[in-house]
């Protein structure tokens, strides 16, 4: 991070409330040039606070140990889109895993994701959850304010329907696991709630479920969380209860010191280097104890 820039908590929360709640542009800045002193401190410290997506993956879209294609599938109401990763000498099937993207669409750096589990051996799809509203635009706000608009019921029985696609791939073992980061965290709960046929949910710092629903879930839970992200921790403690009184397989993981979206290397002010490979190592391995 740029040591001439010192970004405090205060703006990281801010950052959060503007990338996540109900606070538009403008105010956004307006505060941040209140925290900085000045609109030109602010808008220097934004680019820190934003994911920058020019960073340089750390699969190359080109890597030859890879084959990768943009596919579509039947959705619940329409075709759906996705980013699919295969190692280039995978022999036989491949326990399948579903990587569900930020509220800013499925961006270069979860393409990367998906290919980063590609490689640790797993069929991986990145399902585009704004293919019927034409697809993830390059813009990230523009993608956030598209998500916001997505039907709820929609969204659901569409990774319901990408689960059903990928048990059912030629390259598949027929065990389907989902990773979800942010707002896709919260919908891996939610996709756990409504499709007794996946076997293993990963939730990054994700919204949790309604009490009520989770005595539905059948999938193995790994729950991650940032120890500094207190908008989401609120509803862990019930959430772990919840998962007890149901006897749902489940581990949970609080990185502390860390923020919102510590997993997320595009992104200079929040990424943790150190909680993101701890949770990666713990996700692989429950992946493929879960569904080899």
């Amino acid at each position: 991070m740029n040591e001439s820039v010192k970004i405090s908590q205060e703006m990281i929360r801010l950052y959060d409330e503007y990338t996540h709640l109900t606070l538009d542009r403008r105010d956004f800045m307006n505060k941040l040039a209140k925290l900085t002193g000045s609109v030109a401190a602010a808008t220097a410290i934004v680019p820190l606070l934003e994911a920058n997506q020019a960073r340089a993956a750390l699969v190359p879209e080109d890597d030859a140990r890879l084959k990768t294609e943009t596919v579509t599938y039947p959705g619940a109401s329409g075709e759906m889109q996705g980013y699919l990763a295969l190692s280039a000498e995978a022999t036989g099937k491949r326990p399948a895993v579903i990587v569900i993207h930020e509220n800013r669409g499925l961006n270069p750096h979860i393409k990367d994701v998906v290919r980063r589990f590609a490689l640790e051996g797993f069929l991986a799809l990145g399902p585009d959850f704004l293919s019927p509203s034409g697809g993830t635009p390059a813009d990230e706000d523009q993608a956030r304010d598209m998500i916001g608009n997505l039907d709820q019921a929609q969204i659901v029985a569409n990774a319901v329907s990408t689960v059903d696609y990928l048990r059912q791939h030629p390259s598949s073992n027929g065990k389907v696991g989902a990773v979800g980061f942010c707002w896709g965290g919260g919908l891996i709960n939610q996709l756990a709630v409504n499709s007794p046929d996946l076997a293993a949910g990963v939730a990054y710092y994700g919204r949790v479920p309604a009490d009520a629903d989770v005595a539905k879930i059948k999938a193995k839970m790994l729950l991650h969380y940032a120890g500094l992200d207190d908008r989401i921790n609120e509803g862990i403690e019930g959430y772990r209860k919840a998962l007890e009184v149901a006897k749902v397989d489940h581990r949970i993981f609080v990185y502390e010191g860390v923020n919102h979206a510590f997993n997320n290397d595009t992104s200079e002010a929040r990424y943790n280097k150190a909680a993101a490979d701890l949770a990666w190592s713990r996700t692989v391995e429950f992946l493929k104890g879960t569904l080899s």
